[in-house]
């Protein structure tokens, strides 16, 4: 009975092992096909002050890190390219989009609330508020 004891051991370490693995392997979300969001995010004002004409008041907001949200768990996260777009695949339900990691008091940086049918890629287009004025 001694001798079988190490092997009931690594038995029961190696079905943890192989269960940890496919615990980490199976995504929560499984998109459907064809369902998404892409879109663009912009930031304004990008200087203090009046608009003034002929100066742009908003730009691309670049290379810049958002959260996707169901209720309060984060299912993705995704950056925006260098001209501020993004395209992100999602199951068909209701998100809010946020930038992540933002605690910040003046600005508005999300969330966006999007809802998403089966089959829908829907296009956004973001305004961030710097809270410049």
């Amino acid at each position: 009975m001694n001798k079988q004891r190490p092997l009931v051991i690594t038995l029961m370490l190696l079905t943890l092992f192989c269960g940890v693995i496919v615990a980490q392997t199976q995504s929560p979300l499984q998109p459907e096909s064809g369902t998404g969001l892409e879109g663009v995010v912009s930031v304004s004002p990008i200087q203090g002050g009046p608009s003034r004409m002929g100066v742009p008041d908003s730009r691309p907001l670049a290379n810049t890190a958002f959260v996707v949200k169901k209720g309060d768990r984060i299912v993705m996260s995704f950056n925006t390219d260098d001209q501020g777009r993004f395209r992100i695949s999602l199951p068909s339900g209701h998100y809010a989009v946020s930038m992540k990691d933002w605690e910040g008091v003046v600005g508005h940086y999300g969330p966006f609330e999007i809802d998403l049918a089966p089959g829908e890629i829907k296009k956004v287009q973001w305004n961030c508020d710097t809270g410049m004025r």
